[in-house]
């Protein structure tokens, strides 16, 4: 193909880029062959021209197509070059966080630092099973593959985990051991696959440090074996261990640590059991300080340390172990801080007493001085002689630090020991995997010998990587009939010649080291004069004579020569051993115990310089072991390296690479200069060199037929698919070199399958083009027509509406003319009625004036004739009266002079004698008269005193009756005496009423005038309350449209509540299921252990006794599964009672663990039922409070009625008094009616009673009106009911009682009356008003007080938990009330039950004795042995019939042929469904009759038992196990419906009420075989999963049910499962046949309808799952067409659904995870509203999986786009605040909780008939 036709316009190709290694660019126009540049624009914008080198025209790489980026396996892109590797793997890296990616047989691994959710159990048992090709990239998915070679080729496999430090190797290869262990599990009870993992923590604390690199840096390398027996589980495991870095012990580089243990035991030198250590922080030591970074960000160390020491107890190292390894470890630091000082130029000393030596010397056990003085100095021999030598300073600090390095190695060593005989088993190996962690290639600014030895190694290692796939190539072409041509690849045995040869750079080291002054400068004088001129690999750094350049595959390295021969020969102090061999210190001692006699490689000359101090005598008895020499350092490495080289070449291996990132350790940040020299290092880029050399594209004929149809023309595509690929391609592809035809695949060269794919879009794009112009087309055509419709349409309507506003104008026109007619009428009318009107009110106005003018003249002359009339008559009265009193004046004067006239007369008579005569003759006269008189007088006296005398006798008897009579008086006197000192009494207190009144009048008129300040308050409050009234209703119509919000809110809420805390329930009880059942399944699988570990006894018997044969009563080792051995021997009877007891044991402890559940569920109701308590006590404690407010209100209405008695009873005491006084003075005055005095006491006595009356109407005045205010009071204060109106009439009755004493207090009554109706009619309308507000108000102040009595109750817990917490308190309110209710129902029934049988008993008792004593032969056991006679046919009872009797001995005889032999198949067509079950329990009915508990016992047990034994037989079909589900749960519903509970006995006929258990209550035993169905259940579950797992990723992902909507990528070098459906694979219809068979069975065994639901809604879970779980671990599955295609799947589903009725078993809402998995693959993934609508559509998946399945999003087409990360984010942003599980896949293995609704059999059981072909001949019918 010429590159004119790749190189033109807009092809994109890759250009060398100084910062990214390689840019993209597009071409601007094409490029011509000749051409010396090429115009290229950058992603930018920028043009640029591109020059091609002048010497070799290479043109830039050409970039692969879109839908090629970001493939599972770097071999699948159609250019395999550099750029495109890094590409590739910058994109599944950064964009869809994909860590994993497989290049040929590598998988290449990117450190994420950054912990992800893909390594959970869920994730290894996706992996566990599948083939490597058919999920994406994964360390599991390599470790299933070695697992899986292992067992079907039976060999050895190894994983080979490299990589840079920091890249993630140790993670890696933790993983892969933990997947081993995950999915082998153990051979023995010793959890062995804990022990492997628990290695890890403990070589990572001693063989692990932090570098600049990597916090958790393995530094050394390891191989470990696991070991696996022949059914492949794993029995122990071994560790190798190389290189370990010894030097990181006494020196660390900035940013550094030494060992992570060393800074656990510093972190925990707190703990009591570390004190005698002696350490302190870490900083305190040399070793631990130098890297000046002793502590690791996020991690702990102390907690660290626990985990040590916990995996060191786990691995058997028992605690005195662990402290002898801190003790050394402790005594390590310490002797790092000996400070040795110089004493001169050649010698040192230690101070004496140093303290840290002090420490050493305690810890390890040595002396002081010993250890001091070899510190110091050392040993020199000669053949005759042994010299002393002192060391200088730095010398022996060199000493010191390398018995530091030298005890940790050894300590390593003995620790890697120990942990490899905890690993290691007694049971036999079959074979074994092995990880390799080892380090990868290494090239610092200085390489030393370190980097020398793993360079060395990645050589090796890459060379046997390069071989095998070279070796995988030539076997896939041979396999696909390939001409096979030589590959040149790159072949790395030189540079390991150079290394490894004789003369290599490892022998002249070794010949140097044994030179007697040999040093680096002369090894590096022989490496130049040996390697430089013969080999190309071996450089000379141009300025240096003392380093070496090597070229390794992946790199150029060069080396300082600097310390080689020192860390090669690794020499320690001979003395220094011999003193740690002389310890004390056991563990010590064991360390050294292998320790070589020699230290050094070569025994020391005489003269190997420096003074002699002190000559010793040689040690004859070492001089064969100083001949002995100790192995290089390199010499130890080529020897290991070499086995671990044998080890590999004879495994299967599999090869991991991992890759750091960046080395700033930044979560998911990529950078491509690091990642292109690893690339290199590794070999990925190597192994895409050799794939590309060759031909790396492949695809299966039916994948190019699929994937290159639309290439086709309809007459080339013919019946073999075969020929028509061939046919298509010759036409395409010219350069029939360019391909090869295998037999099952298409093999092409690099760059066609990018060429095709060219081929394909430009097709496809014209295709889209025509399909875009007819549809164009068609929309113009229909644009075009819908606007001449609307045009026409408009102009219609336009035509209508111009004729429609003409007639609107004439209209108007005709309308405005008769307005302006009226309205011209109107005003000349009113214009004329104004003229009238004006006039006439002119008119009137000026006559009125007139009128009151003539009205005024007239009125002002009356009123001034009048006014004269007035003055004239004063005038007249003024002069009359001046007239007059002149008159009476002038004739008092002359009165008076006439008075003094006569007055002056008298005086002068007076003194004449005239007067004094006439005077005296007037008192003669006088005199005589009364001289007369006396005469006369003195007759009277005569006649007087003659009466006297007569009198003078009966005077003297008339004084005696007198004194008498005086006494008498003088006696009233006394008494009237005392009267009157009443009276004043009275008087006083009548003074002090009259205060009274005169007080009480004025306190009634203050209460009068604050009454009416009160009614005036009250009417302004009433005032006030009426528009606060108003104001209320306006809040009362705003809080009820609220209320009634809220209440629709709160309904809506309580309603989802309620169907939450439904389904919480719901879940709550699945779950106490689902662990029940999982506790029965526990329970079965150890019975099934426990029964085969009694065959393996068994069978261990019948070995040891071979003249005995096995005849175990439901076992045959002689006959088919299908049939049972009947041959008993005198064995069985004793093996059958073993068995009956194991069957008891069995079913003992099945009622154990019943009754632990039952335990368990009373727990939790007693849980419950505390919680209701609780709320019982908060409700009574509301109440309590409620009822104590109404308590202190009635108390205050109690002390106004009790004040008002009081004030009644003191009223209706002083009437009494009053009443008493006034009939003692009433009583007084009759009797004394003639006594002086008397009159007084009635008036005073008138007063009083007056006085009385007025002070008690005031007094109830006075009451009724307090009364009446502390009522009102009350109600404003309270806002409570005022008291009732039947008060205030008690208190009228009183009154009216109160006024009844006498007649005289009637018109009191009825002023009392007219005032009380007064008070009460003002009341009432008071009453009224406040009434109707508090009415109001009381509603408000209800539904408030419910709404705070909630929120109170709920403001206790989380705001997300309230309203649930409200439902359930209900709720389990409810329910035990339910409960208790059902206990007592329960207990009375049973009661009943038992009374009822034992009067069935004792009736049938009376019965059998009368008829034995009429008949008097035949005995009980007669009746039950012969069914037939007279006495046992109780017809007329109708108790016996449905029954079947057989005999003891024939029990075995029955479950054999019921159970152990029988065919479901033929029982299923031909009988009737449930038919063993009938069975079973008409016998079980007979023997219940029979009252043989014995009998009753044996049979469930043995029924129970045969059933486990034909599952446990074939538990693995599904006719069998659900042929026995049937009959189990028939017995079961038997049970329950003849058991004589009213709960299943209503549902059953008259007779079969009749055909009820009598005797016995099977509850117990109805519980055993409820979790027996579980288990059966259970099983059937199992075997559909086994049956469906292999159909359901073929025919739900991969068989492409709609033709043509998903097009097939291009896939890589490892196996990939065709997405067409070939000849032996699955489809959607093969799964549906399936099905549709699962149900046809259960339904011909008789199933129930709703387990056959149950069933279904769990076979779909199983489809949803696995379907889901694959398409969240395969990228290629998750593109826009699969979604199609698995929504149209699932459609097909629901009409099977459909089909069988079974819609509303809950088996759709199983797969709405997959819907909406489906439908996130098809919806647009844009914009903010695709977010917002992806979040409420994928509701049934948690946020991992959204994100996961976004992440994998492939385009198939190049017309598909890409989901952006800020759109992925966007995702994560609006999901984050939802709580759900982490877990990324379903749970494949869960089970839903089933239930076993009662189902009655309307059969009876006496018309069941049992056919012969059964062979139970020896039942009878009774």
């Amino acid at each position: 193909m010429a590159a004119s036709e790749l190189y033109t316009k807009s092809a994109r190709v890759w250009i060398p880029d100084a910062e990214e290694e390689w840019k993209s660019a597009e071409l601007v126009k094409d490029y011509k062959n000749g051409e010396a540049s090429l115009q290229l624009m950058l992603e930018d914008g920028k043009v640029i021209e591109h020059k091609l080198d002048p010497k070799t025209k290479n043109l830039p790489y050409l970039r692969n197509p879109d839908i090629l980026v970001g493939e599972n396996d770097l071999t699948a892109l159609s250019y395999l070059h550099e750029p495109a590797v890094l590409h590739n793997l910058k994109v599944r890296f950064i964009d869809s966080k994909l860590i994993y990616t497989y290049c040929g047989i590598v998988l290449v691994a990117i450190n994420p630092y950054e912990n992800l959710p893909i390594y959970g159990t869920d994730i290894i048992n996706a992996y566990s099973g599948q083939n490597m090709g058919d999920m994406d990239p994964h360390i599991f998915a390599v470790a299933e593959e070695a697992y899986k070679q292992m067992a079907r080729d039976e060999r050895n496999q190894s994983i080979i985990v490299s990589g840079e430090s920091g890249a993630g190797k140790t993670v890696s290869a933790k993983y892969a051991m933990r997947y081993f262990a995950t999915v082998s599990g153990s051979a023995s009870e010793a959890n062995v696959e804990e022990k492997v993992l628990a290695s890890n923590p403990i070589m990572e604390a001693i063989g692990n440090a932090k570098t600049t690199r990597n916090d958790n840096s393995s530094r050394f390398g390891k191989y470990i074996e696991i070991g696996f027996d022949n059914r492949y589980r794993i029995i122990g495991a071994n560790m190798r261990t190389y290189l370990l870095e010894k030097s990181r012990v006494v020196f660390q580089a900035d940013e550094e640590r030494n060992y992570h243990v060393f800074y656990q035991l510093c972190a925990s030198a707190h703990l009591p059991e570390f004190k005698n250590l002696r350490l302190s922080s870490a900083n305190d030591f040399l070793y631990t300080r130098q890297g000046r970074s002793p502590v690791i960000e996020g991690v702990d160390d102390s907690k660290e340390l626990c985990t040590t020491r916990h995996a060191f107890t786990l691995l058997g190292i028992n605690e005195s172990y662990q402290m002898g390894l801190f003790q050394v470890l402790a005594a390590i630091l310490h002797l790092g801080n000996v400070e040795i000082k110089d004493r001169d130029a050649d010698s040192s000393l230690i101070a004496p007493n140093n303290r840290h030596l002090t420490a050493f010397c305690e810890l390890v056990g040595v002396t002081y001085q010993d250890m001091s003085q070899w510190l110091c100095h050392r040993k020199l021999k000669t053949a005759n002689e042994t010299y002393v030598k002192p060391l200088p300073r730095l010398q022996a600090t060199n000493a010191r630090d390398a018995l530091s390095k030298h005890i940790y190695a050894k300590l390593f060593s003995w620790i890697v020991e120990h942990v490899n005989k905890a690993l290691v088993t007694n049971v036999k190996q079959h074979s074994f995997i092995g990880v390799l962690d080892i380090y990868g290639f290494e090239t610092f600014e200085i390489n030393s010998f370190e980097q020398f030895c793993i360079n060395y190694a990645n050589e090796k290692l890459q060379q046997q990587f390069n071989m095998h796939v070279f070796k995988l190539e030539q076997e896939e072409y041979m396999r696909e009939q390939i001409p096979w041509t030589l590959i040149d690849f790159y072949d790395n045995q030189p540079c390991i010649n150079l290394i490894e040869a004789k003369m290599g750079i490892l022998d002249l080291l070794d010949e140097e080291c044994k030179m007697p002054k040999g040093s680096d400068d002369s090894w590096a004088q022989k490496l130049y004069n040996t390697h430089l001129k013969t080999c190309s690999l071996f450089e000379k750094p141009r300025m240096s004579n003392r380093a070496f350049i090597i070229q390794h595959f992946a790199d150029k390295v060069e080396y300082q020569c600097e310390g080689f021969l020192e860390k090669n020969k690794d020499t320690v102090n001979a003395e220094q051993i011999n003193v740690l061999k002389a310890s004390k210190f056991d563990l010590l001692m064991e360390l050294f115990r292998d320790e070589e006699k020699a230290t050094s490689p070569t025994g020391q000359t005489p003269g190997t310089g420096g003074r002699t101090r002190l000559s010793i005598k040689p040690d004859k008895g070492r001089d064969s072991s100083s001949k002995e020499h100790k192995k290089t350092v390199g010499c130890q490495f080529r020897n290991s390296l070499q086995m671990l080289m044998e080890t590999l070449n004879a495994t299967t291996p599999h090869y991991v690479r991992c890759i750091k990132p960046n080395d700033f350790k930044l979560a998911f940040s990529f950078d491509p200069k690091r990642a292109v020299q690893q690339l290199r290092a590794c070999g990925v880029l190597e192994t895409i060199r050799i794939s590309a050399a060759g031909f790396p594209s492949r695809w299966t004929y039916q994948e190019f037929f699929s994937r290159y149809r639309v290439l086709m023309k309809q007459k080339d595509v013919l019946a073999d698919k075969k020929l028509t690929c061939r046919n298509v391609l010759e036409k395409l592809v010219e350069d029939q070199d360019k391909y090869q035809f295998g037999k099952t695949k298409i093999f092409f060269r690099a760059g066609q399958v990018a060429y095709l794919e060219k081929l394909r879009a430009d097709k496809l794009r014209a295709a889209c083009i025509r399909i875009q112009k007819t549809i164009r087309c068609w929309l113009a055509r229909k644009k075009y027509l819908r606007m001449r419709n609307a045009a026409i349409t408009i102009q219609r309507f336009t035509r209508g509406y111009q004729a429609r506003c003409l007639a609107k104008f004439m209209r108007r026109t005709q309308a405005a003319t008769i307005i302006q007619k009226y309205q011209r009428m109107c005003m000349e009318r009113k214009r004329y009625r104004q003229k009238q009107a004006a006039a006439l009110a002119m008119q009137t106005i000026l006559r009125a004036y007139m009128a009151r003018q003539k009205y005024q003249a007239l009125l002002r002359e009356h009123k001034a004739v009048i006014i004269q009339k007035f003055i004239r008559g004063w005038l007249a009265r003024c002069w009359y009266k001046r007239c007059l009193e002149a008159i009476v004046y002038l004739q008092c004067c002359i009165r008076r002079m006439r008075a003094k006239r006569e007055l002056k007369k008298l005086k002068i008579e007076a003194r004449s004698v005239e007067h004094f005569k006439k005077l005296n003759k007037g008192m003669e006269n006088k005199i005589m008269q009364l001289q007369r008189k006396i005469d006369e007088q003195h007759k009277d006296n005569r006649l007087v005193s003659e009466k006297l005398v007569s009198l003078e006798n009966s005077y003297s008897a008339e004084s005696e009756r007198m004194r008498s009579e005086l006494n008498r008086l003088r006696g009233a006197e006394e008494d009237a005496k005392n009267k009157t000192n009443q009276v004043l009494s009275l008087r006083e207190e009548l003074e002090r009423l009259k205060k009274e009144l005169s007080a009480t009048q004025q306190e009634k008129k203050t209460i009068e005038e604050w009454a009416q300040t009160y009614r005036q308050e009250m009417e302004k409050m009433v005032s006030e309350l009426k528009d606060q009234n108003g104001t209320l209703k306006k809040e009362k119509d705003d809080l009820n449209r609220l209320i009634q919000e809220q209440s629709q809110q709160m309904t809506e809420k309580m309603a989802r509540a309620i169907v939450l805390e439904t389904q919480q329930l719901e879940t709550d009880l699945n779950e106490e299921r689902s662990r029940y059942q999982n506790l029965l399944t526990e329970h079965r699988r150890l019975e099934e252990k426990y029964d085969d570990l009694k065959e393996e006894m068994a069978l261990s018997s019948n070995v040891s006794k071979p003249g005995h044969r096995r005849t175990d009563s439901t076992h045959s080792s002689n006959e088919s599964e299908y049939t049972y051995n009947s041959e008993y021997t005198d064995l069985e009877d004793g093996s059958r009672a073993r068995e009956d007891v194991t069957r008891g044991m069995d079913t003992s402890l099945t009622l154990k663990l019943q009754k632990r559940v039952t335990e368990l569920e009373q727990e939790k109701q007693s849980l419950r039922n505390e919680l209701e308590n609780k709320e019982d006590q908060f409700q009574r404690a509301r109440a309590r409070d409620d009822a104590e407010f109404k308590k202190a209100r009635g108390a205050e209405l109690e002390y106004e009625s009790l004040k008002r008695q009081e004030l009644e009873s003191e009223n209706k005491k002083l009437k009494h008094d009053l009443a008493a006084m006034r009939k003692s003075l009433l009583g007084d005055a009759v009797t004394g009616a003639g006594a002086p005095g008397s009159p007084a006491y009635k008036v005073l006595l008138d007063q009083l009673n007056a006085s009385c009356e007025e002070l008690e109407v005031r007094k109830e005045e006075v009451l009724i009106l307090r009364s009446q205010l502390v009522s009102q009071k009350e109600a404003m204060h309270h806002k409570e009911t005022m008291t009732e109106p039947s008060v205030f009439a008690e208190d009228v009755s009183k009154l009216k009682d109160a006024g009844e004493i006498k007649q005289a207090y009637i018109s009191l009554k009825d002023t009392n009356r007219l005032l009380e109706h007064q008070l009460q009619s003002q009341r009432r309308t008071y009453d009224n008003e406040v009434e109707s507000l508090r009415g109001e108000l009381q509603n408000v102040k209800e539904e408030n007080n419910r709404q705070q009595q909630l929120l109170a109750q709920n403001l206790q817990l989380p705001p997300e938990a309230r309203i649930e917490a409200s439902l359930q308190h209900e709720i389990t309110r409810l329910t035990n009330e339910n409960l208790d209710l059902m206990e007592q129902l329960e207990k009375q029934d049973r009661t009943i039950r038992k009374l009822k049988k034992q009067l069935k008993v004792y009736s049938k008792r009376i019965g059998e004795m009368g008829a034995v004593q009429t008949e008097g032969q035949t005995s009980p056991g007669q009746m039950v042995d012969e069914p037939i006679h007279p006495v046992n046919i109780a017809r007329r009872e109708k108790d016996f019939q449905g029954m079947l009797e057989y005999k003891k001995e024939d029990e075995m005889k029955l479950v054999k042929n019921l159970i152990l032999e029988l065919k479901p198949r033929g029982v299923a067509v031909n009988l009737i469904p449930g038919l063993p079950a009938y069975i079973l329990f008409m016998c079980l009915r007979h023997a219940d009759y029979l009252n043989d508990d014995q009998k009753v016992r044996t049979l469930l047990t043995s029924t129970i038992n045969s059933i486990k034994k034909i599952l446990k037989k074939r538990g693995e079909d599904f006719e069998t196990v659900s042929f026995w589900l049937s009959n189990t749960c028939r017995f079961l519903h038997c049970l329950k419906q003849y058991s004589g509970d009213e709960t299943f006995a209503k549902l059953n006929t008259p007779r079969q009420n009749e055909h009820c258990l009598t005797n016995f209550d099977l509850a117990e035993y109805r519980q055993v075989i409820s979790d027996l169905a579980i288990q059966i259940y259970q099983q059937l579950i199992k075997c559909i999963e086994g049956t469906l797992h292999a159909m359901i990723v073929y025919g739900m992902l991969e068989h492409e049910t709609i033709q043509g909507v998903s097009g097939v990528k291009p896939t890589g070098l490892r196996k990939r499962t065709a997405s067409i459906a070939e000849e032996d694979t699955y489809t959607l219809e093969s799964m549906l046949r399936q099905l549709s068979a699962f149900h046809s069975t259960m339904c011909q065994h008789g199933t129930d309808p709703e387990l056959i639901k149950q069933v279904v809604k769990q076979e779909f879970y199983i489809i949803g799952a696995v379907t889901l779980n694959n398409l969240l671990l395969r990228k290629d599955m998750c593109s826009w067409s699969k979604g199609m295609q698995i929504r149209y799947n699932v459609s097909q589903l629901e009409e099977w659904l459909r089909d069988k009725g079974l819609m509303n078993c809950g088996a759709k809402e199983t797969l709405e995870p997959l819907i909406q998995a489906a439908q996130l693959l098809q919806v647009k993934k844009k914009t903010d509203e695709d977010a917002e609508a992806i979040c409420s559509m994928c509701h049934a998946l948690t946020t991992s999986q959204i994100v996961r399945i976004l992440n994998l999003y492939t385009p198939v087409n190049e017309f598909e786009e890409r989901v952006s990360i800020a759109f992925i984010r966007t995702i994560q942003t609006r999901l984050r605040d939802r709580s759900e599980s982490p877990q990324l896949l379903m749970d494949t293995k869960m089970i839903y909780p089933v239930t076993f609704p009662f189902n009655p059999s309307s059969l009876a059981l006496e018309t069941i008939q049992i056919p012969s072909s059964l062979n139970l001949g020896f039942l009878t019918r009774v």
